[in-house]
């Protein structure tokens, strides 16, 4: 098998179960939170991770909508307030999730790997995608901290 004829490493296929098995395993830290505590509790002056959770809705719907506009600038950044409901949070959380199996799979690989200027930095929408999943995996081991600092053992991280 020559280069040309190898399999390609990043499929869109792949990339959208990667992302999904995150968001799924994020989708359970937030269930394992006691609902007096997810947007309460917090650990060295951290947000609560109901708040991070929030935060990754608005970088996640961001991208995506970027990703359907080729528009890459601050103004696609939500600043609305959040409910501090869990209901709300899941809701918003596995619609978003439905829109990204459904949008991602349609965006061009010409446009996934060309680089655009975006709030954080000169980058690929293929980089920003998993910067978004980078940034998702480290406010889930917030999440982690903050679930052991209340006594409660955190989903099993390779359960996605």
């Amino acid at each position: 098998m020559t280069d040309t004829e190898a399999p390609a490493l990043l499929t869109p296929e792949t990339l959208l179960r990667h992302w999904q098995g995150h968001r799924h395993l994020t989708r359970r830290t937030i269930g394992t939170f006691p609902d007096d505590q997810l947007f309460s509790f917090s650990v060295g002056g951290m947000r609560p991770f109901g708040t991070l959770a929030w935060e990754m809705i608005t970088t996640t719907t961001y991208l995506l909508n970027a990703l359907k506009s080729d528009q890459w600038g601050w103004e696609g950044m939500s600043r609305e307030e959040r409910p501090q409901e869990r209901a709300a949070l899941l809701s918003a959380w596995d619609d978003l999730s439905a829109r990204i199996d459904a949008e991602l799979p349609g965006v061009s690989p010409i446009l996934m790997t060309t680089e655009k200027d975006m709030p954080f930095g000169r980058q690929t929408p293929t980089s920003a995608t998993f910067y978004i999943i980078d940034n998702e995996i480290h406010h889930r081991g917030q999440g982690f901290v903050y679930l052991r600092a209340l006594g409660l053992e955190p989903p099993a991280f390779y359960e996605r």
